[in-house]
């Protein structure tokens, strides 16, 4: 039997959470994805062995 989930009580001081993103979506569920930094533009690579490579 499965405990039920608990959530922590709001808390408006606590620093917010990082967002959080599937690289599969980013990639549209291909290899690589195409992200851009003040002007400058990265790949994001998926290798085969599930580990991402982020260049320049």
């Amino acid at each position: 039997m499965n405990a039920p989930l608990r959530t922590a009580p709001f808390d408006p001081l606590a620093p917010p959470q990082a967002p959080q993103y599937d690289a599969l979506s980013l990639t549209q569920y291909g290899k690589t994805a195409l992200i851009t930094l003040n002007g400058m533009i990265y790949t994001l690579t998926i290798t085969r062995a599930g580990k991402l490579i982020l260049t320049k």
